[in-house]
């Protein structure tokens, strides 16, 4: 059972704000008041903020920069941020930026995250070039870890070309995230995999935990 509090982060390009979008997605139809919130001020595209509307006809609560234009990028993170991480009655999705520079974002609020239970989640992509090896996803997370003052809990395999993912794509970032896991100690916690790919998954490792998502980030005509 994840905790209330669920923080997502990674490298940059891993996935991860799609990630976020479908786990509160899932996470409507178990809590009756569900918030995401937005502090990715390193990604320029891609954001959360961006699918506001469609989100909050779904019942849940976005919370972004208190600065409404989306096409600035001021790091003006607001208030109300505190407010998701205190409140036990909310069930909480942070998503943060996509580097540990991102992460500094998230330091802020370090003291009062660790007085509550919460999970940190560790998106892995094997077809990103800096984290195609244990090697270099682990320092990764180690950098994360040491700038945002909180510590991973848990990883998740999001490994995808987008509309080009293939069955071969997430059985690599299974191994990947696989080796990861042996190196720290930390569990898989999901197999994450595009829904028309997820049907054809046949690795019992990766069924076990498959968490089939909706591209809800990208336009229709995008690849």
């Amino acid at each position: 059972m994840d905790k209330r509090l669920v923080i997502v982060t990674g490298h940059y390009g891993t996935g991860k704000t799609e990630f976020s979008v479908n786990y509160a997605v899932k996470c409507i139809e178990k809590y009756e008041k569900v918030c995401i919130a937005d502090l990715d001020i390193v990604n320029p595209y891609f954001r959360t903020r961006e699918r506001k509307k469609i989100l909050e006809k779904l019942g849940i609560k976005v919370l972004s920069s208190s600065i409404e234009n989306t096409n600035l990028d001021i790091p003006a993170i607001s208030p109300e941020i505190t407010g998701i991480i205190q409140n036990e009655k909310i069930k909480s999705i942070i998503d943060v930026g996509g580097d540990p520079a991102g992460a500094t974002s998230l330091a802020r609020f370090s003291k009062d995250i660790h007085k509550v239970d919460y999970d940190m989640f560790y998106v892995i992509n094997a077809n990103r070039p800096e984290t195609q090896s244990a090697d270099k996803t682990i320092a990764y997370l180690k950098n994360i870890e040491l700038t945002s003052k909180l510590k991973v809990t848990g990883l998740v395999n999001n490994t995808h070309l987008l509309k080009k993912t293939t069955v071969e794509d997430v059985e690599r970032g299974h191994k990947l995230t696989k080796e990861v896991s042996r190196l720290t100690g930390l569990p898989i916690k999901y197999e994450s995999v595009i829904e028309s790919v997820a049907e054809n998954i046949s690795n019992l490792d990766i069924k076990n935990k498959i968490f089939p998502i909706k591209l809800f980030m990208r336009e229709d005509w995008m690849s």
